[in-house]
């Protein structure tokens, strides 16, 4: 009625306007609904990227906004590449589930420093304790992840090792090839198992731009033969085939999965044939000149997890400075 602006009462909304934050009086909820029982339109959840709108009043027709952070689960993320990934998807506002396996301390400073980088209060990094290539350690970082950040918006499948020993292939142990493919191909084969049935069973709204996101770390190694190390480049040309089959199998349902490629790359993996590979730059084997860092492969994770690769389903994201040029 016209009294009621003049008695200080805002006249009601029509059910279907939003006033969330960055939105004027006037315009109308670009959301997509989902039902989650509701019993009329007023009681429905709007769920946009990373924002979910609900309702202040029950019956009222005012909303209000709670922003959801992602949770994005890191493995292998004390150190290394996988520091580097955590320090980017800290800087893009995310939440970190921060895996590590023996070094606590590592783990520690990794998620002090996202805590730096990030931007907001309401991101969390949390260490994890896990061996990815463990089955009941696989079960547990995934219960401690959901129990403690509260959801989980894409895995980072990271951790890996090389082998404790160079050797031959007429000499290599079966030993060092079972350790390989149970850390780096089995862990993370069946870690994404486990975050895919989370996802698919309880078919929980998304908080990332695009949905949920699975991305794979491998290695030149994966189509690169290195005849003293043939356990290493079987176990990261299989996790590569790994990332084919879980993105045929997940696109569909709306989960991106990508490889990324990591070339000549300056971690402790390499710390002990790095005047090898200093050759190999010296000659020109990278156009880019350069050693890779953490930070290459983190920037090439966090364009993904921000939406910017949409549609790019089972991609090799090659980080390696033209190392996979084929050249004459």
């Amino acid at each position: 009625m016209p009294g009621d602006a003049a008695a200080g009462r805002r006249p009601a909304r029509r059910a279907g306007r939003s006033a969330s934050v960055g939105e004027g009086p006037g315009r109308r909820n670009r959301g997509r609904t989902a039902g989650v029982g509701c019993k009329n339109d007023v009681e429905k959840v709007l769920i946009r990227a990373g924002k979910i709108l609900v309702p202040a009043a029950r019956f009222g027709v005012s909303w209000r906004v709670v922003i959801t952070t992602p949770v994005i689960l890191v493995t292998g993320a004390g150190r290394g590449l996988g520091r580097g990934v955590a320090l980017q998807l800290a800087a893009e506002g995310c939440s970190v589930a921060v895996n590590y396996v023996v070094n606590r301390a590592a783990a520690e400073e990794t998620a002090a420093l996202c805590r730096k980088a990030s931007k907001s209060r309401g991101q969390k990094f949390l260490p994890v304790q896990a061996d990815v290539g463990s089955g009941p350690d696989r079960a547990r970082l995934l219960r401690e992840v959901l129990s403690r950040l509260g959801r989980i918006d894409a895995l980072v499948n990271n951790a890996g090792v090389a082998p404790r020993v160079r050797a031959d292939l007429t000499e290599a142990s079966e030993a060092s090839f079972e350790e390989l493919v149970r850390v780096n191909l089995k862990g993370p084969y069946f870690l994404t198992q486990a975050v895919a049935r989370h996802w698919l069973g309880e078919r929980p709204a998304p908080a990332l731009p695009g949905g949920f996101k699975v991305i794979f770390i491998t290695s030149v190694s994966a189509d690169t033969a290195s005849v003293d190390r043939g356990d290493y480049c079987i176990s990261k040309a299989g996790l590569s085939m790994a990332s084919q089959l879980w993105a045929a199998r997940l696109a569909p349902e709306g989960i991106q999965v990508v490889e990324v490629r990591p070339g000549i790359m300056a971690t402790d993996m390499t710390a002990g044939v790095k005047a090898k590979y200093d050759r190999l730059l010296a000659r020109g084997a990278v156009p880019q000149g350069r050693w890779g860092t953490g930070d290459d492969v983190g920037l090439a994770v966090r364009a993904v997890i921000a939406g910017r690769l949409p549609f790019s389903a089972g991609s090799v994201i090659c980080v390696d400075g033209g190392l996979h040029i084929r050249r004459l």
